[in-house]
């Protein structure tokens, strides 16, 4: 299983999330925003500036350093 932070994949892309790596705060918000293991995240927006995701039929704005402390495994 290869891991990648959430900010590395393309536009229209899917994930697996597999670990938040941040602090407390960090952590408890992004899994009130549906960030939990096992879920399926996919790019929508990936644009200089914040990433645009579709999580459990929610889109979410993340800032690009966010993303890349969410670690994914990439659906083939």
């Amino acid at each position: 299983m290869r891991l990648i932070p959430l900010a590395f994949l393309l536009p229209n892309q899917r994930g697996i999330v597999r670990e938040i790596r941040g602090g407390r705060g960090l952590v408890r918000r992004l899994i009130e925003l549906g960030f939990t293991p096992n879920s399926e995240v996919t790019i929508v927006k990936s644009n200089p500036g914040p990433i645009l995701v579709s999580i459990r039929g929610s889109r979410i704005a993340l800032g690009r350093g966010v993303a890349m402390k969410i670690l994914v495994e990439v659906e083939n």
